[in-house]
């Protein structure tokens, strides 16, 4: 350390502009916690991507071998690949390619369009008549907030168009990054021939679909030129509305017929119909709001609530949205208790250095602490780390160790008062003595956590903050340990302090001395038990369980419903529909949303996502606390062994 120069005895000679600085870091700490994004997670990539190409009328062999193989082996080249996972049923070919922890998070984009370049390679060498291919790349986007929309009196159609519209006013929201609906179902036109008819008519009926494709083509009709102007030829003819179709002529044996003589022309949905969504037993239609990277939830929470008490007044009776999933309120009370904690550490700090380090002595490491942590935030956003788990539980880590290298200044300069140095230069001795071997102490410290800070996984992604906000921490902490502190220790303790000695040692000291001393004598002892304690911890780590993401304590349940894979997305309702018999009018249920024809949307960042599957369906329990959870758990387990003995279920916790 260059002695030539002393940081402590420069504050000291600049107090006017320290004080500032302390003044400056204290409010922009303030403006920075108040910025700061609050999110229940980390931001996390999650490299996983979609591809899916349908194939209409093939069975489940063609599928496979002309489809879902060639796909296979051409997305083996893709660079970063982890492995790659396909789902093939008679039509479908879905594979997901998952790339390797490794990859970073900025160069995902760039293999994902890898990726649609090397399918777009072998699209000529796939089947005709295939429909896409298909890709998600945004599979591991978060909807967490979900609204249900439920009709009485209203058709589905209407339904729709009212969502419709709030989905274009929720958008206009800034942290808002994208909305999508799940139930809604798309309406077709079908044309249903009479048999009967077409045979006495002696019609054909390709030539009858093939005259109505013709009708309705689109084709280019020409333009006109004139000496001023360039007029667009716009043929009129193709369909606008069923009675457009039912009014189309076919002239056969000599007769003219219209298309609504020999068939039946029916406006409906799609049948079967698209995966369903019920909320509460009744069929509704979701909306799913995933925030923009960086957004803050809660202020995203107030804005929505907001604009839906606007949209909300402009409805008519009869069509109500329901809040399904409300991440912003998880959210909220997951960091206010880990603020709790945060504070409740803070007391336990400030608490033990009154009591060790006396009033005074104590007041100056009591002010270096919010400091310390006013700096930290204004760090925290400059390097764009929000307040969620992680974040926060490595405040708590910090925060008994950011405390070491102001009391160790604060001791140095008390030893120093009491030896009869005058003030000043108490406080720049601790500098002089122990800047080095604090700093020392405190770059180790960070280096403990390099591993996590610098490792090349999806672990290190998600623990990045971990790292990043100790090391700011703590390297904060040795700044207004050799900065701030001393002045601060000028201005808060007196000019002169008695020495205070105690004429025999007390009780617990004199049983660690006797502790210390039969170590000592048996140190060869010592150090055996010493290594043979640290062999156990080794092999001991292997029996503890390991699991990426920490437990979740929030209410929700979910309950999976498999049926046979030939049941038709019909029964699949029905199984639903009777299911949720069993839930109506439980005290411990808040609310609960089913998802029949697929699984649960990504409402929860490491929710397992399902593929969509006619036989499958997902029900997601909103409890009103953990202990009502698993009562509700306990008692389901059972009825639904008895009541769907056919069905193979699931419950589990996020």
């Amino acid at each position: 350390m260059n002695r030539s120069f002393n940081i402590s005895e420069w504050a000291l000679t600049h107090r006017s502009f320290v004080w500032f600085l302390v003044i400056i870091i204290v409010a922009a700490g303030v403006l920075s916690y108040s910025r700061l994004g609050r999110n229940e997670d980390p931001n996390f990539t999650i490299k996983t991507m979609v591809v899916q190409v349908l194939w209409p009328g093939a069975n489940i062999t063609d599928t496979l071998q002309q489809i879902t193989d060639r796909v296979e082996k051409k997305l083996q080249e893709t660079p970063g690949l982890d492995y790659i996972k396909s789902y093939t049923v008679a039509g479908t070919s879905t594979v997901f390619i998952t790339l390797k922890g490794s990859v970073q998070s900025r160069n995902v984009p760039d293999v994902w369009y890898q990726v649609r370049k090397k399918i777009g390679d072998i699209r000529q060498y796939l089947p005709q008549g295939i429909v896409g291919p298909f890709f998600n790349d945004e599979f591991g986007d978060t909807y967490g907030v979900i609204y249900a929309f439920t009709a009485d009196g209203f058709t589905h159609r209407e339904l729709r168009d009212y969502v419709e519209g709030a989905r274009t006013r929720l958008l206009a929201i800034n942290d808002v990054s994208k909305i999508d609906f799940f139930g809604a179902q798309d309406e077709k036109i079908y044309v249903e021939f009479s048999s009967h008819r077409i045979a006495g008519l002696h019609l054909d009926r390709q030539a009858l679909i093939q005259a109505i494709q013709a009708q309705n083509a689109v084709t280019p009709a020409g333009v006109v030129q004139t000496s001023d102007e360039e007029i667009r030829v716009d043929v009129t003819g193709g369909f606008r509305s069923e009675a457009d179709l039912r009014n189309v002529n076919f002239v056969a044996n000599g007769q003219i017929f219209r298309l609504s003589d020999i068939a039946t022309i029916k406006r409906t949905y799609s049948d079967p119909p698209q995966p369903m969504f019920r909320f509460n037993g009744q069929p509704a239609i979701g909306i799913g709001i995933a925030m923009r990277a960086g957004g803050d939830v809660l202020a995203l929470g107030k804005n929505v609530e907001q604009t839906m008490s606007e949209i909300r007044a402009d409805l008519p009776v009869g069509i109500e949205p329901h809040l399904a999933a409300d991440q912003p309120k998880v959210v909220k009370a997951a960091v206010d208790d880990f603020m709790e904690a945060l504070w409740e550490a803070i007391g336990i700090v400030l608490a033990v250095s009154f009591i060790s380090l006396g009033v005074r002595a104590g007041a100056v490491v009591a002010c270096s602490i919010p400091l310390v942590l006013a700096a930290v935030f204004v760090g925290m956003e400059l390097t764009g780390i929000d307040l969620q788990r992680v974040s926060l539980g490595a405040l708590i880590i910090a925060l008994g160790l950011l405390v070491d290298d102001a009391m160790i200044t604060v001791e140095m300069m008390v030893a120093q008062l009491e030896a009869g140095v005058e003030k000043e230069k108490a406080a720049t001795f601790a500098y002089t003595s122990t800047a080095f071997p604090m700093l020392t102490g405190t770059l180790v410290t960070v280096a403990g956590f390099v591993p996590i800070g610098f490792a090349k996984s999806s672990a290190g992604e998600y623990t990045f903050s971990l790292f990043a906000v100790v090391a700011l921490a703590l390297l904060l902490s040795w700044i207004v340990a050799v900065l701030f502190a001393p002045l601060i220790g000028v201005t808060i303790l007196p000019d002169g302090m008695k020495h205070t000695t105690h004429a025999e040692p007390g009780q617990i000291m004199r049983g660690f001395r006797r502790a210390l001393m039969g170590a000592m004598r048996a140190k060869w002892l010592t150090i055996g038990l010493t290594l043979a304690a640290l062999a156990a911890s080794i092999v001991g780590l292997r029996f503890i369980p390991q699991q990426f993401f920490p437990a979740s304590d929030r209410p929700e349940l979910l309950v999976d419903l498999k049926l046979s894979e030939a049941s038709s997305i019909y029964a699949t309702e029905k199984t639903v529909a009777a299911f949720e018999e069993l839930l109506k009018g439980d005290s411990d249920i808040d609310h609960w949303t089913s998802y029949v024809g697929q699984g649960a949307v990504r409402f929860y960042l490491p929710l397992d996502v399902q593929l969509p599957n006619d036989f499958f369906a997902q029900s997601v329990i909103v409890t009103k606390s953990l202990e009502a959870r698993e009562r509700l758990r306990s008692r389901l387990e059972p009825l639904l062994i008895e009541k769907f003995p056919a069905v193979v279920s699931r419950l589990s916790a996020l």
